[in-house]
């Protein structure tokens, strides 16, 4: 037993003096220096927003239809007997041009009737004054003063009068037949169809034909409410000498080529398409055959165009990237210095690819975040980083002291591993 405890004796002063040594360590070993740890906030893209004036301008579509279009008929009935070489299918005619005349020895014998009829009540009423006059003169030698208009003649005169009158207005008439035997042009245009040649029969109203003018064409644009603010336009809108309509550029592809021409608004609508809820605005180009043409190249009726409206000119406004905008109203803004999340509401005044434009809400300079954020809220940490126009990218918050050693660890890190390679 003696010989067990003094082979285990070493072995517990040894076990004794490692336990002691590790307590006396630990006792002497100094704290650690507690330190707040500094969060480092979510990087983001941001763009400065910038001042700018801002010209609207609204898009919409139609089809080109000419101002005055209408059916050529005649008023009489008759065989055509001559049809102008010009009333044809596209065809160019003049104000007053004779477009079909129809038979006229019918209307010519009418007015040798009416000739007739009114020398027949020229003569009757001749003979009518006369026996009148001798009435009077009669009832005067005798000495009668007090007589009835019937012994006076008056009826018989007025009869004879109304009869000559009536002549006349049929000589008239026969004399508008006749005339009307010859169907012309109210306006000058083209023709855009025919459908009556020579020697036929026809009646009145029967369709001889279509015609357009061409001194003015026409162009319904359908605009929302929010399109005739941004073009300025009331709901019943008419151009006047002191109060014009915006310009409108007409685009389109003719024959493989893009032609451009240039009109503006006269006129809306009264009313709102109780089907679509739009308004029609009608825009017109003058002379589409002539000046208003593109290089001789007609803005044509039946052609399908693309408009572009000049809308309202607002000058002093602020725009921000169109990826700033959030929702319909809120901007982020990142406040560099301070390393801070803002959201601020503004006024859109309109928004496309390039930009939103916004009345307020947002001051020139400001860095208005592009990048999307999960759950912002107003004052959430950040590090705003600035992208400049040509792409450079310029952190705009400074960097915390915990980043700071972040990045001078990974430096150490780097360079030992570099020595040790």
């Amino acid at each position: 037993m003696k010989r067990i405890l003094l082979l285990l004796m070493p072995v517990l002063v040894l076990v004794g003096l490692v336990a002691g040594g590790f307590v006396l360590m630990q006792a002497l070993k100094p704290q650690p220096e507690r330190a707040e740890e500094e969060l480092r906030g979510l990087s983001v893209f941001a763009e400065a927003a910038e001042t700018r004036d801002l010209s609207l301008t609204v898009s919409a579509q139609g089809e080109v239809k000419p101002k005055s279009q209408i059916v050529v008929a005649p008023q009489i009935s008759g065989r055509i007997a001559y049809v102008s070489p010009d009333f044809i299918d596209g065809g160019f005619i003049r104000e007053g041009q004779v477009l079909v005349r129809l038979e006229a020895e019918d209307y010519q014998l009418a007015i040798v009737r009416a000739q007739s009829g009114v020398a027949s009540a020229e003569q009757r009423l001749a003979r009518e004054e006369a026996e009148a006059e001798l009435a009077l003169q009669d009832l005067e030698d005798l000495g009668i003063t007090e007589t009835s208009p019937l012994a006076r003649r008056e009826p018989q005169l007025a009869e004879a009068r109304a009869a000559l009158d009536s002549a006349k207005a049929q000589l008239a008439d026969a004399q508008l037949a006749l005339n009307r035997t010859a169907v012309t042009a109210p306006f000058s245009g083209r023709v855009r169809e025919r459908s009556a040649d020579l020697g036929q029969y026809v009646v009145p109203g029967q369709s001889l034909g279509t015609i357009f003018a061409t001194d003015v064409v026409e162009v319904s644009l359908p605009l929302s409410d929010e399109e005739l603010g941004r073009v300025g336009l009331p709901l019943a809108f008419a151009e006047s000498q002191s109060v014009k309509g915006p310009a409108v550029t007409f685009t389109a592809n003719v024959a493989g080529q893009p032609r451009q021409w240039k009109g503006r608004v006269v006129r809306t609508s009264a009313a709102i398409n109780p089907q679509t809820r739009l308004v029609t605005a009608i825009a017109e180009l003058e002379d589409p055959y002539g000046a208003g043409s593109d290089n001789g190249v007609p803005m044509a009726p039946g052609l399908f165009v693309s408009a572009e409206i000049e809308g309202r000119y607002i000058e002093g406004l602020v725009r921000v990237p169109r990826a700033a905008l959030r929702g319909v109203d809120e901007v982020f803004i990142g406040n560099g210095p301070e390393g801070k999340l803002e959201i601020r509401r503004v006024d859109v005044i309109f928004s496309d690819e390039t930009g939103a434009y916004v009345a307020e809400g947002v001051e020139p300079g400001e860095l208005a975040i592009v990048s999307p954020i999960q759950a912002a809220f107003d004052g959430m940490t950040i590090q705003v980083v600035e992208r400049m126009p040509d792409g450079e990218l310029i952190p705009r918050t400074p960097r915390k002291k915990s980043d700071a050693n972040d990045d001078a660890a990974a430096l150490a890190s780097g360079e030992m591993d570099g020595a040790k390679q």
